[in-house]
């Protein structure tokens, strides 16, 4: 997911690349009919070489064939050939290519897997030993200490991938704990004709420049690395959640000199999941999206739940990064029912930050600044400047506007509606610029962190205080302030929240699949880095993003995984959302950030907050396989042939189709409930074998609901029991959602599910009548 707006897509620059008349399209087969490699391929180039009259022909326009988890290829072709490759009976899709966006210390002790304690699952499992976790991002710094390999054991006997060479890279730069790395940039070169891959400051190799790839994977499985902080904040022994774990890298996303951000070729993200299929992979971290709005997760054009479809099928569990476009509704990406979609929140961490006025009043703000006390210095609101846009003379964005002997000197107080980080960091670089000594940012509460470059002193205050700030320098000739270092708090009373910036529900393209799926830790994580990133401290730095919550979910899965070899992908899924803390774990609210605060709910972190040693043992698993997704598909609307070379068999949908309400999901999402419905859902017991669990339901408001059977009964012959969820409405007119849960219990285990609801009386008359 892009980070504090320094990601675009394929519009611009691209576009101003070469306009071939060819370009790269994917052309997508279906599930793979041959288990030979070299066959598939060669049936590919075959399928070319028909349309383009020779071999040599095909040869040129391969950019990719994909044989490992699926039947596919990605060529150079006109219009006019994909077209008639799209009219052959054999081939699903053709689209063509498209780009992707990128979407710690205290982590780990907050959820409760803290390495001193020798009794958790951190150490039940050995650390997640064995377990293989793939990233596909922008590569790896191999030389990090996050990815030292003491006292790791051999490479897990099942592994097939190996380490390619490039650019600053050689195959020894792998070890025993980062034992893949490779790199996919045939698409992206294909799709723009005119990078200069010699003067790029990108490696054409796994190595990573922008520090993004080594920073998720060091968050997911990382070595332990003692003693490290950023400039003195948030500092502790570092590790990833699986420390034991394996990491195979795929570097599928490319700096950008010319825009100063990244991009992700599509054709090349199949090819590196194609390619982790085959080597062997056991949980695949994605922290990867596109743009709203979405194609349906049965489009070719979804590339990444097409390849994620195929990784579930073979036994991988794949992670998304939900998205950072909240807290707009609608806005959560990757939503696919068989991808694991992760949203992000808080650590019970802060930076407080002290700032000093001259009437002694000490307001306490949030920054991420460790240079000297700035002592009392002349503190300015830009009004009254006599320039010709003082409408704009105090917003952050605009302080360019103002003259210099304004700013020079001074520190600056400014407000801004931006949700981005650049606001603060441009109206840093104005005031730097004309010689001002520091910035206060006044902003709606809760939007992400980060350190100003150098150094400068940057603090963020809401409204409230960023008004009373205003005041104090309205009423003084000479005000005056001092900024004092941040410092680090932990612990209470510093509460959870859902960070401002994460994606929320509901789903946009199936609103009866509830996403995102889960919540983790995603706001000012430290964690290794390339020391080519502008930030890097020592070769590690403080981000935010989804992209940081998705691999701690991926390195708890990886433990999960290590504890439970045989679960199904939808059972990890099952035990994470239904044990999850829907308070934090203090026992407190979750809020979630953005105008104006509320509390959590489904649409904003799925289940609640991970729960690793609950996820450990969840007593009962809602289950699902290939016939879920196929159920699942038919209700989205998709034919019976496209479903059939998804899943390599003859499919043919029921008539009636069946409803999506039944997708054995864990979670209930009803979007537009008029009188009464009624769905199922099926439990697998993988707890003791002889349990009775009786039902506790918390109805959404206004909202009845009735379970059948109210108690179930396991034992050693009965290990999967289903049962019926009767749903009914006392509104009268339509309403927005309301939120309730469904819970299970034996006494030991509560197995809880969200329950999301929503009355559409108005809509329903409009389609009968």
């Amino acid at each position: 997911m892009c980070i504090n707006g320094s990601c675009r897509g394929d519009k611009g620059y691209y576009s101003e690349f070469s306009k071939k008349t060819k370009e790269v399209h994917i052309v997508y087969l279906g599930e793979k009919q041959h288990d030979d490699p070299e066959f598939v391929t060669e049936s590919h180039h075959q399928m070319l070489s028909s349309l383009l009259g020779s071999k040599a022909d095909a040869h040129d326009s391969m950019v990719y064939s994909y044989r490992h988890g699926f039947s596919g290829f990605a060529a150079k072709l006109t219009d006019s050939q994909a077209k008639k490759l799209a009219d052959s009976p054999e081939v699903v899709h053709v689209m063509a290519d498209s780009f992707y966006e990128l979407a710690t210390t205290r982590t780990w002790d907050y959820l409760g897997l803290s390495a001193a304690y020798p009794n958790n699952l951190l150490n039940d499992t050995n650390m997640g030993d064995q377990v293989i976790i793939g990233f596909i991002d922008t590569g790896v710094w191999p030389e990090s200490e996050s990815f030292n390999d003491n006292g790791v054991e051999p490479i897990p006997g099942h592994w097939k991938g190996g380490c390619e060479s490039g650019e600053k890279f050689i195959s020894t730069n792998c070890n025993r704990k980062l034992i893949g790395a490779k790199y996919f940039i045939n698409g992206f070169l294909a799709k723009n004709e005119g990078f200069n891959s010699t003067e790029s400051r990108d490696y054409i190799s796994a190595r990573d420049f922008i520090g993004h790839g080594t920073h998720t994977a060091s968050i997911a499985g990382g070595s332990f690395v003692p003693n490290i902080s950023y400039k003195g904040l948030a500092g502790g022994n570092l590790r990833g959640g699986a420390p034991r774990a394996r990491i195979a890298i795929y570097k599928a996303c490319w700096y950008v000199d010319q825009l100063g951000a990244v991009a992700c070729s599509s054709s090349d993200i199949l090819k590196a999941m194609d390619e982790s299929m085959h080597d062997g992979v056991n949980v695949l971290s994605l922290s990867l999206g596109a743009q709203i709005p979405l194609y349906p997760e049965t489009d070719l054009r979804d590339r990444i739940a097409t390849g994620a479809f195929h990784a579930v099928a073979k036994g991988i569990i794949v992670v998304c990064a939900g998205g950072n476009s909240g807290p707009a509704a609608q806005t959560v990406l990757n939503t696919a029912p068989w991808v694991l979609t992760v949203a992000a929140t808080t650590l019970d961490r802060s930076f407080p930050t002290h700032i000093t006025l001259g009437n002694r009043k000490v307001i306490l703000s949030q920054a991420l600044y460790t240079g000297q006390e700035l002592g009392f210095t002349s503190l300015v609101y830009p009004e009254n400047a006599g320039n010709t846009n003082e409408t704009y003379s105090g917003v952050c964005e605009y302080l360019d506007l103002n003259p210099n002997h304004i700013l020079a000197g001074k520190v600056v107080l400014c407000f801004t509606t931006n949700t981005l980080f650049t606001a603060v960091s441009k109206a840093a670089s104005y005031v730097k610029a004309a010689g001002g000594l520091g910035v206060i940012v006044a902003r709606n509460p809760g939007y992400n962190l980060s350190p100003c470059r150098d150094d400068f002193p940057c603090v963020a205050i809401d409204y409230e205080l960023g008004t009373d700030v205003l005041l104090y320098i309205r009423s003084t000739r000479s005000p005056v302030v001092k900024i004092q270092p941040s410092r680090t708090f932990v612990g209470q009373p510093v509460g959870t929240k859902v960070a401002t910036f994460s994606s929320r529900g509901p789903n946009s393209i199936s609103p009866a699949i509830l996403k995102p799926d889960i919540g983790a830790p995603g706001v000012s994580i430290l964690a290794a880095t390339s020391p080519d990133s502008n930030n890097s401290v020592g070769g590690f730095d403080i981000l935010a993003g989804t992209s940081m919550a998705a691999p701690v979910i991926a390195g708890v899965v990886a433990l999960l995984k290590a504890l439970h070899p045989n679960w199904s992908p939808a059972a990890f899924r099952s035990a994470i959302v239904t044990t999850a803390w829907r308070t934090d774990p203090f026992g407190e609210q979750i809020f979630a950030e953005g105008s104006s605060r509320k509390l959590a709910d489904p649409f904003d972190y799925g289940g609640g907050i991970v729960n690793p040693e609950k996820a450990a043992d969840p007593g009962l698993i809602y289950d699902m396989g290939t016939q879920d997704y196929i159920l699942y598909l038919c209700s989205a609307g998709y034919n019976d042939s496209s479903i059939s070379q998804l899943t390599g068999k003859v499919t043919a949908c029921s008539n009636p189709r069946p409803s999506v309400l039944d997708v054995n999901l864990p979670s209930i999402t009803i979007p537009n409930l008029k009188d009464e419905v009624t769905l199922t859902r099926t439990v697998t017991n993988v707890g003791l074998a002889d349990s009775v669990y009786k039902v506790v339901v918390e109805p959404p408001l206004g909202i009845r609901v009735a379970v059948t059977p109210e108690t179930l009964v396991f034992n050693t012959k009965k290990i999967s029991v289903p049962f019926t969820v009767r749903v009914s409405t006392t509104h009268k007119i339509n309403t927005g959602f309301y939120f309730g849960s469904l819970m299970w219990t034996d006494s030991m285990h509560n197995v809880t599910i969200p329950v999301s609801v929503r009355t559409q009386l108005l809509q329903n008359y409009y389609d009968e009548n």
